[in-house]
């Protein structure tokens, strides 16, 4: 379960605000109430989501809206409580409760509930004494008895039910996250389940039970450690406290304090669930494929008995003005920055909105004071601004990461200068105009994506105790109402000396706490087991649903636009077109490819500068991007049918006159130069050059770089002369329009010549895979409170025909919540919060086969953590239960997956790249549907089993010995400069 991060999001402009509305935008966008199926709801006038709004008798709330576009069905069940309400005493509860109500019920999670419960009862009252007990040694007594009772209720429990019988109806993505003023829970499900899937939810909620808890309060310790590892979360939480000194989003997190989460009670979280858990706060949202008439009588059969309780006051807490700017320092071993923060009022304020559109006036990615400005001028190395809004108040972000020899305090008065401008009105006007017309591009890409859909609307549920939809469904309306004025007023009166700056510094992180490791034994999973209840589950029928195949000669066209290939997939659902130019070249045939990407970005032509190319883009509502893998490269245009001629026109400039541009070019060196060595800073980035290291040896894919001096010697003809020649070298044209084949090849052919005979692509640079023979472990020291290891080995070669019993063997082994792996290591041992492990198939039949897995654990777990990994890949556990589930939800993913639009055309693309001609989903379906146990079996033993392995790990040189590693395999300590090549 993931906690919901807004530091540094960018959201769609159509979700997640309410503002007050001029009268006119009211009548257009007006709630109206109707009458259906014997049902009264509410709706929104000219709401394209026609979503209904329905309160049942107990007060709980049902949104519903409507999408046919495939036969699933997107859940969020959102509850009004989140860690603003925890007790201050208990922080992190609500957060806690969250993880808890995946554990199960008396009905199911249990193979007897009535002896579990005695031991459930006595692990309560211990934890109630274990909370309040300040003797060390009597502490430690009280856990150990707390542990030996906590394995023998886990002999009765069954560990992950509810994510086997959410797997067992096909739901994908099972998540759930806790944030100030909500916990959401999300499923995405088939809707033909959605029968069984409605009374599992009402199940789940009607008497949580909180067992094996101190295993999943493992799992929460180490969900804090990464956290306390991560210096943008510490960053934000230092921003917060000073930003709102006297209400819960400064002065509470969502994980609690490391004391807290020492001394939990279960009797506290389990009043929590009863006073916020009720039908009056909370609501499911549904969207999908569904008749809403047919769903609410559904809903209300197994949700209208839900107890009805006090309704969450709002708080009455008020934060009084910032009066002076406060800079405050927080230091960790990643790259250095600056944040800074201004409070905004309430979600459904005038002040929410303006701040919205001024946080796209000043950062839009393309033609926003900071974009053209700062980042532009290449005056900063990177810098934007925007909102994370909340129901009581809000955060207006700006962050800025400096240049080579540049101050955090340069770097901040720069963007202040930005601000300045908006104050005096040096804007143009235009770009308010550019911003509704690009939010209506948003929002109609969204509409088809059930997710979007669902996050919209539980946000308008947490935030707005009286619905506002209304108001967001106006927001496009609202935004043309704006002026220039009244921009220039709410800047002058909200942009003060009002603001709290985070100068986040490179250097150690002595004063980090972490949460220790309790001495914990491993309790029972029982993967054979189930209750009753999903016997119950199980028996219920499901409508069938069947599955739908690609026929790439019916679903795909085929044309020319001179010599390139333009493989065609019409749109005849709304008035956008997205094109892209596929060449089948990238970085490994060219070094300069993608320095010379990032370089057009600051170039001009003969007719505009840089800044008026990318205004211009942003004016249309389109964009351009150029995307430069290893082995291939994507020129990608996206926007409005109307103004694809004027957008192809810019495009086809840009490629072919872009002038050089030397001040640019330096800056721009200087700016690799500096984020090459800010990664170096980055723990993952560490990981990835370790896993390269393991697949490749030495010389690899990401230590292949060009030199710093190479970098310096580079000259800008030499970039503008790669880009002009760019659309020479054979390419295929990827189209997805409105309009009919004919009328779009003739449109495409109007701004694009392809020369008559194509450019000799540059030969590739290839490297030689690593033969893992013995276990090696490759270690790169890092400033952090856990350990991250990853294994590699290096399978066999590509056979096509392996395909799907090496799917079918991740899905039971390592890939999910309800996998082998995750409940062995996680639920079982509490070992980490993240882990997973995969056979994983290549992208090309050139590729071989590969053994990964991943686990992040505290340092002083990592002999448990690695000891018990290489005991599932060397040991399959057998559980013919698990493996039904995960044949079923494997089986019921393909049946109820639409592959739509373009991506059509790119499923064609990949299999080709395997030598395949057809969906290969449908031999995957065939054939997973008559295999055995052994077939995975067979996988794990021939591939996976015994087998030498090299180790990656990254941790800190403090906490983990030379001793410990050698223990696991053969040492070798990396530098930075040998991982990452410079």
């Amino acid at each position: 379960m993931n906690i919901k991060r807004h530091f540094f999001r960018i959201s769609i402009l159509f979700i997640g605000l309410s503002f007050i509305q001029s009268s006119q935008a009211q009548e257009k966008h007006s709630w109206k109430e109707a009458e259906a199926a014997g049902y009264s709801y509410r709706y929104v006038s000219n709401d394209p989501m026609a979503t209904r709004f329905y309160t049942l008798k107990n007060g709980f709330t049902v949104v519903l809206t409507e999408n046919k576009n495939e036969p699933r069905i997107t859940a969020q069940i959102a509850v009004r409580a989140g860690s603003n309400n925890d007790p201050a005493t208990h922080t992190g509860l609500a957060h806690y409760l969250e993880h808890l109500l995946f554990k199960g019920t008396d009905k199911f999670g249990t193979s007897d509930w009535k002896s579990e419960k005695v031991l459930l009862d006595q692990i309560e009252e211990l934890y109630e004494v274990y909370t309040t007990e300040t003797d060390v040694e009597k502490r430690k007594s009280l856990y150990k008895e707390i542990d030996r009772l906590s394995v023998e209720a886990s002999k009765y429990s069954v560990a992950n039910e509810y994510d086997k019988l959410m797997s067992a109806i096909g739901s994908q993505g099972t998540n759930a996250h806790t944030w100030f003023n909500e916990t959401i829970y999300k499923e995405d499900i088939p809707s033909s389940s959605v029968d069984k899937f409605l009374m599992i939810q009402a199940e789940r909620f009607r008497y949580p039970v909180f067992r094996l808890f101190h295993t999943e309060l493992e799992t929460v310790y180490e969900e804090k450690n990464i956290s306390l590892d991560n210096d943008g979360n510490r960053a934000y939480e230092a921003l917060l406290k000073h930003l709102f000194p006297k209400t819960n989003y400064g002065q509470q997190t969502t994980l609690g304090t490391v004391e807290h989460l020492k001394n939990p009670s279960l009797k506290v979280i389990r009043s929590f669930y009863d006073t916020y858990y009720v039908a009056n706060n909370m609501a499911i949202v549904l969207a999908g494929d569904f008749s809403s008439d047919e769903m609410i009588k559904k809903i209300d059969k197994h949700f209208g008995s839900f107890k009805t309780g006090t309704a969450v006051a709002d708080s009455k807490v008020a934060e009084e003005p910032i009066q002076r700017a406060v800079v405050l320092d927080v230091a960790g071993p990643s790259a250095q920055y600056m944040l800074m923060g201004y409070r905004i009022g309430k979600s459904n304020s005038r002040d929410a909105l303006l701040a919205d559109v001024v946080a796209s006036l000043l950062n839009n990615g393309k033609a926003g004071l900071i974009d053209l400005n700062l980042s532009q001028k290449q005056l900063v190395l990177a810098a934007g601004a925007n909102i994370s809004q909340q129901k009581d108040y809000g955060v207006f972000t700006l962050y800025g990461y400096p240049k080579q020899g540049q101050t955090l305090e340069e770097v901040r008065s720069l963007l202040l200068s930005q601000i300045d401008l908006l104050k005096k009105g040096e804007f143009d006007t235009e770009l308010i105009n550019a911003i509704r017309a690009n939010s209506t591009l948003s929002f109609l890409q969204s509409l088809d994506n059930n997710t979007a859909r669902t996050e919209s609307l539980a946000t308008d549920f947490i935030r707005t105790k009286s619905l506002g939809w209304d108001q967001e469904v106006a927001y496009l309306d609202a935004l043309s109402k704006i002026t220039k004025t009244e921009i220039v007023e709410f800047a002058n009166a909200f942009f003060k000396d009002n603001y709290i700056v985070v100068n986040k510094n490179q250097g150690m992180t002595d004063d980090i706490a972490k949460v220790e490791k309790p001495p914990i034994t491993p309790v029972h999973t029982n993967a054979d087991k189930q209750s009753s209840y999903l016997n119950e589950i199980a028996s219920m029928p499901s409508l069938p649903v069947s599955p739908e195949w690609l026929d790439y000669k019916r679903d795909i066209q085929k044309g020319k636009a001179g010599n390139a290939a333009v493989l065609y997939v019409q749109n005849k659902d709304n008035q956008l077109f997205r094109q892209t130019f596929l060449f089948d070249m990238g970085s490994w045939n060219h070094q300069l490819l993608p320095l010379a990407g990032n370089y057009i970005s600051y170039l001009g032509t003969d007719k505009l500068t840089g800044a008026q190319v990318q205004e211009a883009f942003y004016k249309l509502a389109c964009d351009y991007s150029i995307n430069i893998g290893s082995e291939e490269t994507r020129i990608t245009l996206t926007g409005l049918q109307e103004n694809y001629g004027k957008a192809m026109v810019l495009l086809t400039d840009l490629l072919k006159n872009c002038k050089v541009d030397e001040s640019a070019l330096e800056n721009l060196k200087r700016d690799v130069l500096q984020q090459r060595q800010n990664n170096k800073t980055n723990k993952r980035n560490i990981m990835q050059g370790l896993m390269n290291y393991a697949a490749y040896g030495a010389k690899n894919p990401f230590n292949d770089q060009l030199s710093t001096e190479a970098i310096i010697a580079i000259k800008g003809d030499e970039l503008v002369t790669l880009l002009h020649g760019l659309m020479d070298y054979e390419h295929q044209v990827i189209a997805y329009s409105p309009l009919a084949l004919k009328e779009y090849s003739k449109a495409l052919s109007q701004y694009h010549q392809s020369p008559k005979s194509y450019t000799n692509i540059p030969a590739k640079r290839t490297y030689t895979r690593s033969e893992q023979s013995v276990n090696t472990v490759l270690f790169a020291n890092y400033d952090m409170v856990q350990a991250d290891i990853s294994w590699y080995r290096k399978g066999n070669n590509y056979q096509s025909e392996k395909e799907a019993s090496i799917a079918l063997f991740n899905n039971y082994f390592g890939g999910g919540m309800g996998s082998i792996v995750f409940q062995n290591l996680r639920e079982a041992k509490g070992l980490a919060y993240t882990t997973y492990a995969t056979y994983s198939i290549p992208a090309k039949k050139e590729d071989p086969f590969s053994v990964s897995a991943f686990i992040g654990t505290q340092s002083d777990k990592i002999s448990d953590a690695v000891l018990g990994m290489n005991s599932l890949l060397n040991t399959l556990p057998r559980s013919e239960k698990a493996f039904d589930t995960a044949k079923k939800s494997f089986l019921s993913n393909i049946e109820t997956q639409r592959i739509k639009k373009d991506g059509i055309i790119f499923s064609y693309l990949q299999n080709q790249k395997k030598g395949i001609n057809h969906d290969r989903r449908k031999g995957w379906y065939d054939q997973v549907k008559t295999m055995q146990f052994a077939d995975i079996e067979n996988v794990h033993q021939t591939e996976l089993a015994n087998k030498p392995y090299t180790y990656c790990i990254v941790a800190s040189e403090k906490n983990v010995t030379e001793e410990q590693l050698q223990n696991i395999g053969t040492l070798t300590k990396l530098s930075l400069e040998e991982i990452f090549g410079y």
